[in-house]
Formats: structure tokens, sequence, C-alpha cells
């Protein structure tokens, strides 16, 4: 069956309850009266080596009507395509951000607030450039909010399942994430050529695996994680020049 295009849809409808309640005195929609969105999505959560990365689109709903043809999820992408939209992606939004936070910082605080860290440095990228991240509604993929533990003021965030799927801002915040991380890893793997992150991207591969096995952990591997998967912590422990 076919899937059908990201679109617009739940970003106008967030503008618009946004401006009717604003008009009627609602504090908690002043947020949305501004026009804009951010997309919100994550990408690297499951890897074993590399950093988790949060994307952000900022969007100006009252100003886009078409959304870039062809669109989707990262996931639903060839990496060629992914390379392709990712910049068309990037100028079709008033803005973009990806934020990172490492193995080491995964590793110390746990994959959940490393969510919120990496999110929370790519607003302030946003911030920094200009966007006014108060004012704005963010569209957060999934159903768990990771990010509002993460900062010091509340956002106007909305968790919506399958947001990267169905949502245009998101998907484009998921397509520009993918590619960021993944040319990351793509950099890495010239370090490190064993492990084929150019091919895997830091996820566990039999490539990946079988690299492990042999050389053990480099300093882009969530060692935590390795400890869980091989049941071994000297193999998590080591360390491949």
């Amino acid at each position: 069956m076919a899937v059908a295009d990201p679109t617009l849809r739940l970003e106008r409808a967030l503008v618009r309850a946004g401006a009717a309640g604003a008009a009627a005195g609602s504090p908690d929609a002043v947020a949305a009266h501004s026009g804009f969105v951010i997309g919100c999505d994550e990408v690297g959560r499951g890897a074993l080596a590399g950093p988790v990365a949060v994307g952000l689109c900022v969007i100006d709903v009252r100003r886009t009507r078409s959304v870039p043809k062809g669109l989707r999820d990262s996931k639903m992408l060839s990496e060629p395509r992914r390379e392709e939209l990712a910049p068309i992606a990037a100028s079709w939004g008033v803005a973009h951000a990806v934020g990172y936070a490492s193995a080491d910082e995964i590793d110390r605080i746990g994959i959940s607030a490393c969510l919120g860290l990496a999110g929370k440095r790519a607003l302030t990228e946003l911030h920094a450039v200009g966007v006014d991240v108060m004012a704005a509604t963010i569209i957060l993929d999934g159903h768990f909010d990771w990010l509002t533990p993460a900062l010091s003021t509340p956002l106007t965030i909305r968790t919506q399942i399958k947001a990267d799927r169905d949502c245009a801002s998101v998907a484009a915040a998921s397509v520009i994430s993918k590619v960021a991380r993944d040319r990351l890893m793509i950099e890495h793997d010239s370090i490190h050529p064993p492990y084929g992150w150019a091919r895997n991207k830091g996820y566990a591969s039999e490539e990946h695996r079988d690299a492990l096995l042999e050389r053990g952990a480099t300093d882009l591997h969530r060692r935590t994680w390795l400890t869980k998967l091989f049941g071994d912590p000297s193999r998590a422990e080591g360390s491949a020049a």
C-alpha cells in the first residue's frame, strides 16, 4: 500500500488553534500564534557507535504553501535520495539545526537524557541565528517527550506518533539530521576503517560486530551498550588503535 506524502496539516492546525487561543487570552496557546512550527526528530538512538543527533526544521506555516517533492521520513528513502533531499529540506525551512550528544555522554547519563541534551543544543543553534524558539510549537516525533526535561525554560511541545511520516516539518528534520550524522560517521570511517562505518553508520551490522570481536572498542563506541551486547566487560573496555 502506497504511503501518503507528508503534509503541513498538523502544523497548520496547531497554528490555527494557537491563534484562536491567543485571541481568547489562553496563555497555553500563545506560542503557536507566531505561525512558526519546529519539526523535531532524532537519529542514531540505536547505534553502537557515534553520537545521537537531533534535527530541527523551522517552518513559517503562514508563508509556506508547498512541500518539497519526494520528501519522506529518512527511513523510507535510499541514501542517495536523502543526500539529494537534505539541501532542499534545509532551504525549504526558515532555519534548521542539528545537535549532538557523544558516545561518552550516552555512557555517562543515558540515551534519553542525551536525546534531550542534543535537542537543547540544536535549539541553542536556532536561537543563535535569531529564531524565537519561545514563540513556536515543537512537533516531536513519538509519544514520549524527552526534550522538556533537558530545558531550563519549558517550551510548547506536541508529541505525535508517526510525525516523521505524516508531518512535513518533522520529515524535513529527519532527513537533515540523518544526512548530517551519516556524513560524520563516514568521516570517522577513514580513521577506523575495519568497523565499516561508511556502510553501517555505527549500527550493529555483521561487519561491525565482527570488527568489535576482533579489535575491541574505539573512543566512538558506546561502551555500556557493548557490555550489554556481548556480555563481556573486557570487550567493551578494549581499545582499538
